[in-house]
């Protein structure tokens, strides 16, 4: 899709890189809209399983989605904007990362840790990650595209859970928290006829879209196939709108709303582990975006994007909620789209401003049905993974047999959290965040093996090949 010209480039003759245009309101809106609903059910998860668990109120439950609204927007429009020192400025989406949900859970549990705890350690780790970030970029060396695509592969595989729990109406197995203690029990919506049948007509709708959708239909193709599971969904009565009524127009989000935090040794040092795990994870996801945009990720945009991964977490903290990263299934939709503009996510984060400032309209939004979003996911998620292996097409498998090592142990390696979900309980549980993350442990094994056998690349390389990788998925 084309986007405006400014005056300057046209005198030079030469356009911006579509990062960088900018587009319409009318053909701005409805993409970045799109951006939010993809990311919706991911970002208000967290809030609600940590607000059950310390047994808060239904207000104040409440209240944390809408703080946690309003600083996905702040922390997406630092990364996409960029601020000197600051911000990858790709189209990013930022939303609360899962990978801290267990060591809060185990926080919450902690009398003389609570809330108050939490937050304390999300913003010393918030202040740990922007000191780290230019520590963590100068890995990129270690990133060939061996290493990248295998990544970008196990991202994509990752998220198809995601994708396919979404369209069985959530995840099969619930968990609820009595006295401080989780119990999980089975989702007795799980895999209803009713639910798969509205999933496979977003799919199908998208498909058409796809298909037979010109210019602006086809690049808002996922959001008109919500939009019509959404209509299917009212209509068959599972979408349902007494929390949007009840839902007042207007509410501030203040920081330090529920008190000034408190800070303790382990919990912060527990929190800064976690917070390692998630740039590296954010990592992987600026190089995927950098292949999918045609703008190779440097040392110094890493940097930047790291940073405000770091500054993100820190405002999490001080307004009320948790660490952020890098929303991977947005990553997906840039892909599906082709629409690479950053100007489309900064709108996105305008967005979810206003979600956290006008709770009935975050209500509405929240309304949307997993089931629909469900049938989006399995096209979005499926075009990381088809990035990933996109780039490997252009890796050396035949005078470099040792290359398929790379590849093969790495997937294995990212699939045990997915296939065996139990496989490293008897390790100690310290050592869970790292263990969990299918994508980190990936990438571990990636990095590790492709050092063993093809040894280590100097920067320079390694920005020549990511070059070629672009190249390769410019378009995806």
């Amino acid at each position: 899709m084309s986007g405006r010209v400014e005056a300057g480039d046209v005198r030079a003759g030469t356009a911006p890189h579509p990062v960088d245009r900018m587009m319409p309101l009318p053909k701005l809106v409805p993409l970045a809209l799109q951006h939010v609903l993809v990311m919706y059910a991911g970002a208000v998860a967290v809030p609600l399983i940590i607000g059950r668990a310390l047994n808060l109120s239904p207000q104040e439950v409440a209240f944390l989605i809408s703080a946690d609204l309003f600083a996905c927007g702040l922390a997406t429009l630092v990364q996409c904007l960029g601020f000197p020192g600051f911000g990858i400025r790709l189209p990013v989406m930022m939303g609360v990362t899962f990978a801290a949900v267990g060591p809060m859970l185990s926080m919450a549990a902690t009398p003389d840790v609570g809330l108050l705890g939490i937050y304390g350690s999300v913003i010393a780790a918030g202040i740990f990650g922007v000191l780290v970030a230019p520590f963590v970029s100068r890995l990129l060396p270690l990133f060939p595209p061996v290493v990248t695509g295998t990544i970008i592969l196990v991202i994509g595989i990752s998220l198809m859970r995601v994708g396919i729990n979404w369209a069985g109406g959530g995840l099969p197995m619930l968990t609820r928290v009595v006295d401080g203690v989780p119990y999980s029990y089975a989702n007795p919506n799980y895999g209803q006829l009713t639910g798969l049948g509205i999933a496979l007509f977003v799919l199908l709708v998208i498909l058409a879209l796809i298909k037979w959708g010109r210019g602006f239909v086809a690049n808002v193709a996922v959001l008109l196939g919500i939009v019509a599971g959404s209509v299917l969904a009212s209509l068959m009565g599972v979408m349902h709108f007494e929390r949007v009524l009840a839902a007042p127009w207007f509410a501030v989000v203040t920081p330090f709303h529920f008190g000034m935090p408190s800070f303790h040794l382990v919990p912060i040092v527990t929190m800064c582990i976690v917070m390692v795990v998630v740039m590296i994870e954010s990592l992987g996801m600026f190089l995927a975006l950098g292949d999918m945009t045609g703008r190779p990720v440097d040392q110094d945009a890493l940097s930047r994007g790291l940073r405000a991964d770091g500054l993100g977490t820190l405002l999490g903290g001080i307004f009320n909620t948790f660490p952020y990263t890098s929303f991977s299934q947005n990553v997906g939709l840039v892909g599906i789209t082709g629409v690479r503009s950053r100007w489309v996510t900064v709108a996105a984060g305008v967005i979810m401003l206003a979600l956290g400032l006008l709770p009935k309209m975050s209500a509405l939004v929240e309304a949307v049905p997993q089931v629909v979003l469900g049938g989006a996911g399995l096209v979005m998620f499926g075009m990381v993974a088809a990035t990933g292996a996109r780039i490997l097409t252009h890796v050396d498998f035949r005078n470099n047999q040792n290359n398929l090592f790379v590849v093969a142990l790495s997937v294995g390696f990212g699939m045990i959290p997915l296939a065996a979900p139990n496989f490293f309980r008897a390790l100690p549980h310290e050592l869970h965040p790292l263990l969990e993350s299918g994508i980190l442990l990936a990438s571990i094994v990636a990095v590790a093996l492709n050092a063993f056998f093809n040894g280590l690349g100097s920067r320079e390389q390694a920005r020549s090949e990511a070059t070629t990788a672009a190249a390769a998925a410019e378009h995806v």
